[in-house]
C-alpha cells in the first residue's frame, strides 16, 4: 500500500465471501448470494425483484466461478440460456447456505459505490430488513434462476419461519 493513508486496509467482504463459499462447499451445502441490483450489476433483469436477485453460486450451478476482490463472476443457465454474470463484491448483501440459512449479511452498497475513509465495512450478524427473495410478506419467492429444477432458495414469506436465519459462522 505505497502512498496511501488508508488505515482501514482493503475490504474484508471478498475474503468473507470466499471463506463462507468454501465452508458451504466443504460441508455439502449450496451457497447462495443475495445481490443488490443497480446499473453496475450484470444479471438477467427478468429475475430481479425489488432491486434484488438471489443466485446459486455452487459449483454445480456455475461455470468459471471467480470470487475476486472486486467482482463475483461466473456463467450460469437461466431458463436454459447461458448468461455471463458480473456482480461487484460490494453489491453482495448476503451469502448463506440454502439448506440451513447459515451465513452472513453485509451492509447495502453506498450510493455511487464510493466509501469515505471513515466508513469501515462491518458485516452484520443478522439480516434485519434484508429481503433475500421477496419483498412482500406471504409472497411466493421466485426460484433461483440458475438453480436446477426443484432446487429453490427458501421462501422468505413462508409461514412457520421459512425465511432463512443468517447466523454467525464461528
Amino acid at each position: 500500500m505505497t502512498g496511501t493513508s488508508d488505515s482501514q486496509g482493503t475490504s474484508t467482504r471478498p475474503y468473507l465471501l470466499r471463506a463462507l463459499h468454501d465452508w458451504c462447499t466443504d460441508n455439502g451445502f449450496t451457497p447462495y448470494i443475495a445481490v443488490h441490483v443497480d446499473g453496475t450489476v450484470q444479471v438477467p433483469m427478468e429475475y430481479v425483484k425489488n432491486n434484488e436477485i438471489v443466485l446459486n453460486v455452487g459449483f454445480e450451478a456455475t461455470s468459471a466461478l471467480q470470487l475476486g476482490n472486486e467482482f463475483v463472476e461466473f456463467r450460469a443457465r437461466f431458463g436454459g440460456v447461458a448468461r455471463e454474470i458480473v456482480v461487484p463484491v460490494d453489491h453482495v448483501v448476503a451469502i448463506y447456505a440454502r439448506e440451513n440459512g447459515q451465513g452472513m449479511a453485509f451492509p447495502m452498497p453506498v450510493e455511487g459505490g464510493a466509501r469515505s475513509d471513515g466508513d469501515a465495512e462491518r458485516p452484520t450478524p443478522t439480516a434485519r430488513g434484508l429481503r433475500l427473495a421477496s419483498s412482500e410478506p406471504g409472497h411466493d419467492s421466485e426460484p433461483s434462476a440458475n438453480a436446477p429444477d426443484g432446487d429453490e432458495p427458501p421462501d422468505p414469506g413462508a409461514p412457520g419461519g421459512g425465511r432463512p436465519a443468517l447466523k454467525r459462522v464461528k
